[in-house]
């Protein structure tokens, strides 16, 4: 199973295609076909980040969304915790009585993890992303990917 939920994946990708284009507003139907997510999902997960002061959307015919602050303030971990926050372990999952607050091994060690994926998403800037190297843009499809995988040459 994947760690982050869909609605997550969706809003990474929404979020990291707002940042992309730089303050130009893009309507839903744009989002909708730039980042292959469905309209109507999509509206949803807009309605979230804006709950969350993420994304600002207006309607109207110069209308649009934009992100609310530029992509370096924007963390992995602000966009994740809008739609579909991280749960950490405080109590057991099993509701031993026996263990209350004191968590077994395991799940002492499964909160730890989750507390370091909170940490590394926290330390992500949605700019930080979109500026790595390696030619492949989070959670979407690359324009030159085409090119690539039949094995042109840039």
């Amino acid at each position: 199973p994947d760690m982050l939920s869909q609605t997550t994946e969706y809003a990474l990708r929404l979020v990291i295609h707002l940042a992309s284009e730089e303050g130009r507003p893009a309507t839903i139907q744009q989002l909708a076909v730039a980042t292959r997510i469905p309209a109507g999902y999509l509206a949803k997960v807009l309605r979230q980040l804006a709950r969350a002061g993420i994304v600002h959307s207006q309607r109207g015919p110069h209308g649009g969304s934009v992100l609310t602050r530029p992509s370096g303030e924007i963390s992995v971990l602000d966009v994740v915790q809008a739609v579909d926050p991280l749960r950490r372990i405080t109590t057991c999952p099993l509701g031993l009585r026996t263990h209350g607050v004191n968590l077994c091994p395991l799940h002492r060690r499964l909160d730890d993890a989750i507390e370091g994926v909170e940490r590394v998403f926290r330390q992500s800037s949605v700019a930080e992303l979109l500026s790595d190297r390696t030619g492949s843009r989070p959670l979407c499809e690359s324009p030159r990917a085409g090119r690539q995988a039949t094995g042109g040459v840039e």
